[in-house]
């Protein structure tokens, strides 16, 4: 079961959900009202019940209507029933700075849910898409495949600093990489990939080799993904460190319509190789 603005028969605002409607039927792929808490309501009562369902805001700041519904609910039933609710459902939705739509449809929301208690990389989950990534194409395996999304992805190997990253800042990296490498660098690049929790042994051995570290993120400044992995690393890596953390962040200010200044709020490739080059000094 899935429910969610436009996820029938129009396939979603971004076609995720293009086709779904026709092979499994209106009862299982529910249209909704725009109404936020009550069909995200919905789908924590659904889950209570034994089905597994898979919510979807149409734009991630939406879903802000329904954090009461997320927090209380959906992040703390399963502890607040001692145990006798499981909560197997999934929220996800697209979000994230890059296509020119303003302030409010242009939000970096995972901070928000990832301090909520209770949602983490089992159920609940929380998913967020980047709507820059939908469109991209990548060579997969033929045969069919699946990804235990709790482990950090090791996408380039190397010596000199351990990059962690996720989202849309991966590809930013991995441009800045090609920088750094004309220059002499050797980054090694993470794909964090969980946020809650984070695969601090994937992290954890990085560290060790490179003892540099530099955090990319797309989210905030004040309060993001990377304080929250900073604090980590120092909690548990502190021995192991050369230089101090180092995080880059997007602006904390709403993002702008014009596109040059949208651009301006969130980290950039030459960013990054500056960066690469104070912490390697």
């Amino acid at each position: 079961m899935r429910d969610g603005e436009d996820v029938g028969h129009y396939g979603g605002s971004y076609k995720v959900t293009k086709g779904l409607a026709t092979k499994y039927g209106d009862l299982r792929v529910l249209d909704t009202p725009i109404a936020e808490n009550s069909f995200t309501g919905m789908g924590i009562g659904a889950a209570m019940t034994g089905l597994r369902p898979i919510v979807e805001g149409m734009n991630m700041g939406f879903l802000l209507l329904a954090y009461n519904q997320i927090s209380n609910n959906c992040g703390m039933l399963h502890y607040t029933s001692g145990g006798q609710f499981k909560i197997p459902i999934v929220i996800r939705g697209p979000g994230g700075v890059g296509r020119q739509l303003g302030a409010e449809h242009s939000q970096r929301l995972e901070s928000y849910f990832q301090s909520i208690p209770g949602l983490q990389m089992r159920q609940p989950v929380v998913l967020f898409e980047h709507v820059l990534l939908y469109n991209l194409k990548e060579r997969i395996p033929d045969e069919e495949y699946v990804l235990c999304l709790e482990e950090a992805e090791m996408v380039r190997p190397g010596e000199h600093v351990t990059i962690l990253t996720y989202s849309r800042m991966r590809y930013h990296v991995m441009q800045a990489a090609k920088t750094l490498v004309n220059k002499g660098y050797d980054p090694e690049v993470i794909d964090i990939r969980s946020l809650k929790p984070f695969d601090l042994y994937t992290i954890g051995n990085s560290i060790k080799k490179t003892h540099r570290v530099l955090i990319v993120e797309e989210c905030m400044r004040t309060g993001g993904i990377g304080a929250s992995l900073r604090a980590a690393i120092i909690d548990n890596f502190w021995d192991y460190l050369d230089a101090p953390v180092m995080c880059l962040s997007s602006q904390d200010v709403p993002t702008p319509y014009a596109g040059t200044l949208e651009e301006w709020t969130v980290v950039q490739p030459a960013q990054i190789v500056t960066a690469v080059e104070q912490i390697c000094k």
